[in-house]
C-alpha cells in the first residue's frame, strides 16, 4: 500500500509537470502560429503591392525578359547569391553553405541551381529525420523512465521479500533447533525416570521380601510360644489322682507374667510388617502409575514436538524455495535495471544534444533553406512575385 501510494504520488507529480510543460509548449506553439500568421499576412500584403498593375509595369520596364536572360551570367548575380550564402554560412557555421557559395562563383548556373535544389531537399529530409528522432527520443526516454521506476519498485518489493524470508528461515531454524533440544531433554528425563523406577522397584521387591520373611519368622516364633503356653495351661487344669498325695517335689511352675506382652509385641510386629508390605505395594502401584503417566505424557510431548519440527521443516523448505526464487527474480530485475541504465545512457548520448538544441537547429535549418532559395532566386533572375510566394 505504501509503495502504491508513493508511486501514485510520483505519477501525480509527473502528470503535473507534464501538464505544465504541455501548457508552456501550447503557449509557444500558439505564439509561433501567431508569428507565422503575421508573417504570412505581411508577405501577402507585400505580394499584393508587388503584384499591382503599377508594380507590374515598373518591373516590366526595368527587368524585361531579354535582359534577364542575357544578364543571368552577370557577376553581379553571382556576387549577390554568394553574399547571401556566405552570410548564412557564417551565421549558422554551415560548411555546406560555404561550399555552395564557392560553387556559385565557379560552377555554371544550371549545376548550381540543381545543387541548391538537392541541398534544399537534403535539408528538408534532415529536418524530418530530426523531428522523428526528437519524437523517438522523447518517447523512449519517457518509456525508459517509467520502466526504470517500475523495476525499482519491483526491486524494493523483492528486497523486502528476501529480507522477510531470510528472517523467517532464521526463526524457523532456531525454533527447530530448540524443539530438537527439548526432545533430547525429554528423552534424557524419561531415561532417568526409567532408571529411578527400576531402582524403586528393586527397593520395593526387597522391602516386600524382607517383610514377608519377617512375618514368617515371627509367626513361627509366635506359634512356638503359643504352643508352649497353651500346653502349660492345660496341665494346670488336670485333676489330682486319688490316693495318697505324691511326695514333695518341685514347686509349682507358674507362667511368666511378661509372656503375654512378648507375644502381643510379636503379633504387633507381624501386623506392622503386613501393613508395611501393603503400604509398599500401594506406593509401588502409585509410583508405577505415575511413571507410566509420565512416560505417556513425555511421549505425547515428543510426538507433538516431532510433528512441529516436521511442519516447521516443511515451512522452512518452502521459504528456502521462495528465497531462491526471489533472489533469482531480484538478480533478473537488477540485470534489467542495468540494461535500462545503459540504454538510458545511450539515449542521452544520442538525444541530449538534439533535445537541447532542437528549436535552434530547426530554425537554423529553415534559415539555411531560405538562404538557398534566395540564392537560387537571385541566380535564376526569377520574377519577384514567384520569389515572394515561395518565401
Amino acid at each position: 500500500m505504501e509503495d502504491t501510494r508513493n508511486t501514485l504520488s510520483a505519477d501525480e507529480e509527473f502528470l503535473l509537470m507534464l501538464k505544465e510543460k504541455c501548457s508552456v509548449t501550447d503557449e509557444e506553439w500558439e505564439e509561433r502560429q501567431k508569428t507565422r500568421q503575421t508573417e504570412m499576412q505581411a508577405c501577402s500584403k507585400a505580394l499584393a503591392v508587388l503584384s499591382s498593375d503599377d508594380a507590374h509595369d515598373l518591373f516590366k520596364g526595368t527587368f524585361n525578359p531579354e535582359f534577364v536572360q542575357t544578364s543571368v551570367s552577370h557577376p553581379q548575380e553571382r556576387s549577390s547569391a554568394y553574399a547571401v550564402l556566405m552570410d548564412a554560412s557564417k551565421k549558422h557555421h554551415s560548411p555546406r553553405l560555404s561550399a555552395m557559395a564557392s560553387r556559385v562563383r565557379l560552377d555554371a548556373f544550371t549545376k548550381v541551381k540543381k545543387a541548391i535544389d538537392d541541398m534544399i531537399t537534403q535539408l528538408g529530409k534532415e529536418k524530418e529525420d530530426e523531428i522523428k528522432h526528437k519524437d523517438f527520443c522523447t518517447d523512449e526516454l519517457n518509456q525508459n523512465q517509467l520502466e526504470t521506476e517500475k523495476k525499482e519498485r519491483e526491486k524494493s518489493d523483492l528486497e523486502a521479500k528476501i529480507e522477510d524470508l531470510e528472517l523467517t528461515i532464521k526463526t524457523l531454524t532456531e525454533q527447530i533447533a530448540q524443539l530438537k533440544a527439548e526432545i533430547a531433554e525429554l528423552q534424557v528425563q524419561m531415561k532417568r525416570a526409567g532408571e529411578d523406577r527400576e531402582k524403586e522397584n528393586k527397593e520395593f521387591q526387597q522391602t516386600v521380601a524382607d517383610q514377608r520373611a519377617s512375618v514368617v519368622l515371627l509367626s513361627k516364633a509366635l506359634e512356638i510360644l503359643q504352643g508352649f503356653y497353651d500346653k502349660a495351661a492345660m496341665l494346670q487344669q488336670r485333676q489330682e489322682p486319688a490316693g495318697p498325695p505324691p511326695p514333695p517335689g518341685f514347686k509349682e511352675y507358674k507362667k511368666n507374667p511378661q509372656s503375654s506382652g512378648v507375644m502381643a509385641m510379636i503379633t504387633q510386629i507381624i501386623e506392622d510388617s503386613k501393613a508395611m508390605e501393603a503400604e509398599a505395594i500401594k506406593a509401588e502401584g502409585s509410583a508405577q502409575s505415575a511413571y507410566e503417566a509420565f512416560v505417556k505424557e513425555t511421549n505425547a510431548s515428543i510426538e507433538a514436538k516431532s510433528k512441529d519440527i516436521a511442519n516447521k521443516s516443511e515451512s522452512k523448505a518452502k521459504a528456502e524455495d521462495y528465497l531462491v526464487q526471489a533472489q533469482t527474480e531480484h538478480a533478473s530485475v537488477m540485470t534489467n535495471l542495468d540494461e535500462l541504465s545503459a540504454y538510458n545512457s545511450e539515449l542521452h548520448a544520442s538525444c541530449d544534444y538534439i533535445l537541447k538544441n532542437f528549436d535552434i537547429r530547426q530554425t537554423a535549418r529553415d534559415e539555411e533553406i531560405e538562404a538557398l532559395k534566395q540564392a537560387k532566386a537571385i541566380l535564376s533572375g526569377a520574377d519577384m512575385e514567384a520569389f515572394l510566394q515561395s518565401a
